[in-house]
């Protein structure tokens, strides 16, 4: 039997209402793969993210330089790294190891004289068989941390010092700078300057940046207390007792002895 709404007035309402459930059908569809497009865009946005932050993360406690050192206001002392297990490594201006140690923390006598603790970890050296005799006897790991050095086919200003502190990449100054020859010039992307020997006779020689910090010395003009001591870091200033200060006689008069600049800290001691 026919359908008698088929030739019915009501067939064209029928064929409406099955297009419009039609386009429903459709309209679900594409809300549903707009909504897993949605979801994906997000999940993949998250995986970004996790792999950034722990990217930095990593970063964040990997061996980067972290201290500058100065003894009496004038002289250079160390660069120090700091390891994921707070082991402080202390370094020369020309790549050798000086020594290694915990630090006791701000407020202990040994912090303000500059002495570490004894690491009680494991420290391991480079054999006495090794091919390349430049590394017999150097340090090879502290705790987590391990070192690598510049073998005898390197550059004879590079040989025998440290290429590596963890993570941490070490170049030095070759022959483009007969002043800094020998001297650190990068760790990782932080590069490092130095005074010219055309410089003042007060401060030639000395450490003039550190990445983007500048670092300014007081002159042979000034004060005989005061000459070649620091004059500023950054944009923080230091000034010394004088020759004619009755009291403090060459010590720090304004300034902090420890001074975080572009995440890396000036201990002056």
């Amino acid at each position: 039997m026919d359908n008698p709404l088929r030739n019915s007035k009501y067939a064209g309402v029928l064929n409406i209402f099955n297009f419009q459930t039609l386009l429903s059908g459709f309209h679900f569809i594409s809300l549903n793969f707009i909504n897993l497009s949605i979801y994906l865009k997000c999940a993949t946005m998250k995986r970004v993210c996790l792999s950034l932050f722990l990217f930095l993360a990593l970063r964040g406690i990997s061996q980067q330089l972290s201290q500058v050192n100065f003894s009496d206001g004038s002289m250079f002392s160390s660069f120090s790294f700091i390891t994921d297990q707070k082991v402080v490594i202390r370094i020369s201006i020309d790549g050798k190891m000086i020594e290694w140690g915990t630090d006791p923390g701000v407020g202990r006598y040994n912090y303000y004289t500059g002495k570490l603790q004894p690491f009680m970890g494991r420290v391991d050296y480079y054999s006495a068989t090794e091919y390349d005799s430049l590394l017999r006897g150097k340090v090879k790991s502290i705790g987590t941390c391990s070192f690598t050095y510049y073998g005898s086919s390197e550059p004879e200003t590079k040989r025998g010092k440290l290429k590596t502190i963890g993570k941490a990449q070490l170049d030095y100054f070759s022959y483009e700078s007969v002043d800094n020859k020998g001297k650190l010039k990068s760790v990782d992307y932080t590069p490092l300057d130095y005074y010219s020997s055309f410089e003042n006779e007060a401060f030639k020689g000395k450490l003039k940046t550190v990445g983007n910090t500048a670092l300014t010395w007081y002159s042979s003009f000034d004060d005989k207390m005061i000459r070649g001591k620091i004059k500023s870091i950054g944009n923080f200033n230091y000034t010394w007792y004088s020759s004619h200060d009755i009291n403090g006689y060459g010590g720090l008069k304004s300034g902090s002895q420890t001074q975080l600049v572009n995440g890396i800290t000036y201990i002056i001691r």
